[in-house]
């Protein structure tokens, strides 16, 4: 006898789990799939505890701290056959655990000025670690321009390591929308054919980093108006760096001005 309580892929629970795998279900439900403890707990602390906690029975002992937590949190916890977990988790070694959770509506809060532009980026642990740097550098906001992959897709999830609780993400529909979110600022634009050094701009007023995808660049924000163009400089063996690790240098050195001591 199965020591399950959700059994069959006809259980309306199970159903709505496996819909949130989808761009569509996302978008439909505005709830999001979680999988592994980490995602699960820093959804909690950051304000959108889970409604609805699926685990494996035969991990139910290692999981009981965030089962009791997601309890407290006013979460339904159910045991789901081993099976049908198969159908929910994506990583190589699962733990487990998913959870159907709020889907985060982080504000924008005008702290740093410091903005990330993403266009045409289509891998999604790419996306994730990218917006991972953001969040701890303390950007202000990230702006996803048409053609890039769904920041709240399952492996962008995992890859932003609890980001999207912690940095504003904006989808904007055109370059008119993204530009009326920034305001006025400076534009660049990583390129790594371009003349100039990341180091030698000054990053302290407000300021805006365009990071284009791996196959084409930033083929919509290459075009903005007033965008200036900086390269990482690096060995002549090496011919470029991908997005994140690109974005992450550059944002990290914005960082690093802006935390230096201004002139009395």
């Amino acid at each position: 006898m199965s020591t399950a309580d959700i059994t069959s892929a006809a259980n309306p629970r199970f159903k709505l789990a496996r819909a949130l795998l989808t761009r569509r279900g996302r978008q439909q439900q505005r709830r999001l799939l979680l999988e592994g403890v980490r995602l699960i707990e820093d959804s909690t602390s950051a304000g959108y505890p889970p409604a609805l906690v699926l685990f494996d029975p035969a991990a139910a002992g290692t999981l009981a701290p965030v089962l009791a937590r997601a309890r407290q949190a006013g979460a339904e916890t159910l045991a789901l056959e081993a099976p049908l977990m198969a159908q929910l988790v994506s990583t190589v070694t699962p733990q487990g655990v998913v959870a159907v959770a709020p889907w985060p509506e982080v504000k924008v809060v005008r702290k740093s000025g410091l903005s990330l532009i993403v266009d045409g980026l289509q891998d999604p642990g790419n996306l994730g670690t990218l917006l991972r740097s953001a969040a701890a550098a303390g950007v202000d906001q990230v702006i996803l321009l048409p053609g890039v992959t769904d920041p709240w897709a399952p492996k962008v999830m995992r890859a932003g390591m609890g980001a999207h609780y912690r940095v504003a993400i904006r989808q904007g529909r055109d370059l008119a929308q993204a530009s009326e979110w920034l305001g006025t600022c400076q534009l660049f634009l990583a390129d790594a054919s371009a003349p100039v050094s990341y180091a030698a701009v000054d990053w302290t007023p407000p300021s805006a980093l365009i990071v284009g995808g791996e196959a084409h660049g930033a083929a919509a924000a290459r075009h903005w108006p007033g965008v200036r163009t900086v390269a990482i400089p690096m060995s002549a063996q090496v011919e470029s760096l991908n997005a994140a690790v690109a974005a992450s240098v550059i944002l990290f050195e914005a960082l690093r001005q802006r935390r230096q001591p201004r002139p009395s």
